[in-house]
């Protein structure tokens, strides 16, 4: 009923209720207006199409929420509120996102990702996991001199947790001693995933690594080899990331292909 529900409000919020064009007999009317036939069979349908059982307690239940529904959307016309320019600013903003997801829906069905890009996409992604994961622990700091001072401090020794609890600024790490966890090179920024990948296990970093982040001191503890998931486990996955870079590409295009003029930048 929650979806039933949802929709209606839609559809109130668009103004279709009682002023849609299409030319069919009313199911009901309402001080005169009519509920078009039309809007329960589409609603009907589409929530149908989601796996909602519809019989004719649910049928009423849509014919007293539309009958509500127009009772309101009348008494807001009375009071004048489909004039105010909040109004209108959010109607006009409801219908341009209506139509747009419309757009985006009806072309990802017309442009499916094939099975060929999806093993692809795969391929490419157990490329990039690689075949081995690693266990570490990192302090990070602001600056290189700290890390190298923190590398003299483990190298007369100094306490990996300790150091890393009072010192490190990763707010994700340091109250655990720095431990990462296990991870994947391609689950780690560059600089940071080069260095782990070169360095023997139980080693400490002996020179500070660089990343957007700060100056990383690096601890590895533990390699082993990585398997990577079956493909049918991501599928889903590659697929909506395939997904969202043609719609990123369909907007990089009508860009191009728009002329735009901003007038907020003037």
């Amino acid at each position: 009923m929650k979806y039933i529900s949802r929709l209606l409000l839609v559809l109130l919020a668009i103004g279709s209720l009682s002023t849609a064009q299409a030319a069919d007999a009313p199911a009901a009317m309402v001080n005169g207006k009519p509920i078009k036939q039309s809007l329960i069979d589409y609603i009907i349908k589409d929530a149908t199409a989601r796996g909602q059982k519809i019989d004719d307690s649910v049928k009423d239940v849509i014919m007293n929420k539309l009958i509500s529904s127009e009772l309101v959307y009348q008494e807001a016309q009375r009071l004048g509120l489909d004039k105010q320019p909040d109004y209108i600013a959010k109607e006009e903003l409801a219908r341009r996102e209506l139509l747009v997801n419309t757009f985006l829906q009806d072309y990802l069905k017309k442009n499916p990702v094939s099975e060929a890009d999806s093993k692809a996409a795969y391929d490419k992604y157990r490329n990039e996991l690689g075949d081995k994961e690693y266990n570490a622990k990192h302090i990070l700091v602001a600056t290189e001199a700290e890390a190298k001072d923190i590398i003299a401090q483990l190298g007369k020794g100094g306490d990996f947790a300790k150091i890393a609890k009072d010192k490190s600024k990763d707010p994700g790490s340091k109250d655990k001693g720095g431990d990462l966890g296990w991870f994947s090179p391609a689950g780690m920024v560059k600089p940071f995933s080069d260095a782990v990948t070169k360095m023997q296990k139980g080693t400490v970093s002996q020179t500070p690594i660089q990343t957007q982040f700060g100056w990383h001191v690096i601890k590895l503890e533990d390699t082993r080899d990585l398997q990577a998931p079956p493909y049918d486990k991501v599928k889903d996955g590659l697929q909506k990331q395939l997904q969202q870079m043609q719609l990123e590409k369909l907007l990089t295009d009508l860009r191009t292909k728009a002329k735009i003029v901003d007038n907020t930048k003037k």
